[in-house]
């Protein structure tokens, strides 16, 4: 199947290296990148099984993948580590997120022309067989996996509110940590 995780020869070489390490710390890699530029820069975006990850996760997979590069040494050139959650409007990488986000609005491209297109951008419904399903404006279509070259999620009031729920639910988010907001009625204030 395509990976999506890791596009590039070096970022797949580097998968093999830091994946290994961060699934025996029980997170799952959901990206990898080196980034050039005047420093380079290596970006890991991980979470947990279940989805999400917090600062102290970013650092434990940092400490440890930091650890594993410096045995491998698979660079040359200076380069900065950056660990990090997926994000709300998130990469889709793995077959499995096309299900996991199934009713979510995303954007797909693929890398050659499917019916004179790249672009496709609607709402997830689920996978069939190697297939993602996104419903458009002409209907759902089915993209094989194979072909896809980018996905992520569209950041929407739907899928912040989606992601806090998930927070609150896991015990991420405890309300009695915010001060409560005070109110006053405007008609009973003295002046």
């Amino acid at each position: 199947m395509n990976d999506l995780i890791a596009k590039a020869a070096i970022d797949r070489k580097l998968a093999e290296i830091v994946q290994p390490v961060i699934e025996g710390l029980g997170y799952e890699l959901v990206r990898i990148r080196m980034m050039g530029g005047k420093t380079k820069s290596l970006q890991i975006m991980a979470e947990r099984p279940e989805g999400g990850i917090e600062v102290d996760d970013c650092a434990k997979i940092s400490t440890a993948v930091s650890a594993i590069l410096d045995v491998e040494d698979p660079f040359e050139d200076p380069y900065a580590l950056e660990v990090s959650s997926p994000g709300i409007d998130r990469p889709l990488t793995r077959f499995k997120d096309f299900d996991m986000w199934n009713g979510y609005e995303a954007k797909i491209e693929t890398e050659e022309l499917v019916d004179g297109r790249r672009r496709f951008k609607g709402v997830l419904a689920g996978t069939n067989d190697d297939e993602v399903l996104i419903t458009i404006d002409e209907g759902t279509i089915g993209l094989k996996f194979d072909w896809l070259s980018d996905a992520k999620l569209v950041l929407t009031d739907e899928l912040i509110t989606e992601m806090l729920r998930q927070r609150k639910a896991s015990g991420d988010i405890n309300e009695d940590d915010f001060d409560e907001i005070e109110t006053t009625d405007p008609d009973t204030e003295e002046g």
